[in-house]
């Protein structure tokens, strides 16, 4: 029997009696990150790599039932050895690797290969059967070096803070923003951010990663002139929400991979699109999976049929599993079909 099967719940493990972000609640979920797609409530017994507790706890309550592995420390369970590792996607992400009967399968979750200084960088773990992450699973998806992005966003902001117009940033709460404070120049202006931003952001800066100074957009009144040189940071749910209407005159913009197409701006209506992803793009996904040393890969998410196709014809054994990741709009505003079929190999 394989290690790590699909069910109607999620992604189980017979030999451990255990599911890997599950999304319908069950006994025991072993989770590789704290977006809302991959740690639901519900479960009765969390197991997480321990840099991610703190971001887990506040997502999904203070008091669930817990447990947490540092990274690399290994856990037996019914007979199966699982440790976590390494994703590079968010603080406390992890890769879960699991051992038994001298098999060695790891699942990735999400993971993006370039570091950035926020969270631990991605580490390539060997396996035999390697379940990864395809969000962006197509070789037109292919990310400019983050530098470059973060110098695109400097730009932008200067030019509106040059006509007194706030600059509104449309991002991942958990993850994105954090890598956006980190990387951009502070020193251009005021930063506020969205009230769903400020509390990641505080548990950010207890695990050591360095962060500018933030305010709470709402902390702010309309008429002060701090507003007409901000830059402001907030979730893509709050774009047309009441939540805007605190801005008088503002340039809005959005931080996604999807921005990679050209639809996606048009759709989400956005002045500006930026294309940077906390998600591996096609050079990383072919790269990381080719340092696990796998024969046998599992595709999640996105694009999983297209990146199974082409593992195919490299002669590997791939196949796809259904899964519900990815389905939370407002960390993944994910493209049309119509758009993802132009551009379909």
């Amino acid at each position: 029997m394989d290690l790590v099967i699909s069910r109607p719940e999620g992604l189980y493990c017979p030999a451990g009696d255990f599911y890997i972000d599950p999304w319908r609640p069950v006994e025991r979920a072993v989770i590789t990150h704290a977006h809302g797609d991959h740690a639901r409530a519900g479960n009765q017994h969390y197991l997480a790599a321990a840099p991610g507790e703190a971001i887990l706890r506040v997502r999904l309550g203070q008091d669930i039932n817990l447990q947490t592995l540092r990274y690399g420390e290994r856990l037996l369970h019914h007979g199966v050895f699982l440790s976590f590792h390494p994703a590079g996607h968010v603080l406390g992400s992890a890769q879960v690797r699991l051992e038994y009967g001298g098999e060695v399968w790891v699942a990735s979750g999400d993971y993006k290969t370039e570091p950035d200084g926020t969270c631990a960088a991605f580490e390539p773990v060997r396996c035999d059967t390697f379940i990864t992450d395809s969000t962006f699973g197509l070789p037109i998806y292919r990310w400019q070096p983050q530098v470059q992005v973060f110098a695109e966003i400097n730009q932008w902001w200067q030019a509106n803070a040059a006509v007194e117009k706030t600059s509104v940033l449309f991002c991942h709460s958990l993850g994105k923003a954090q890598r956006i404070l980190h990387g951009i120049d502070a020193r251009l202006g005021p930063i506020l951010v969205h009230g769903a931003v400020e509390p990641i952001n505080r548990i950010y800066r207890e695990a050591g990663v360095h962060l500018p100074a933030t305010i709470d957009a709402a902390d702010i009144k309309k008429s002060d002139p701090m507003m007409r040189k901000a830059l402001v940071l907030a979730p893509p749910s709050a774009a047309n929400s009441s939540w805007m209407r605190r801005f008088v005159d503002y340039s809005d913009g959005l931080a996604s991979g999807w921005m990679r197409l050209r639809g996606t701006r048009r759709r989400f209506g956005v002045d500006r699109g930026f294309v940077l992803s906390d998600h591996a793009d096609w050079p990383g996904l072919l790269w990381a999976i080719e340092q696990t040393g796998a024969e046998r890969l599992m595709a999640t998410h996105g694009s999983s049929g297209a990146l199974v196709r082409y593992l195919r014809e490299q002669r590997l054994d791939a196949m796809a599993f259904d899964t519900r990741y990815g389905e939370d709009e407002e960390e993944n505003p994910a493209p049309a079909e119509a758009e993802l079929a132009a551009v379909l190999p």
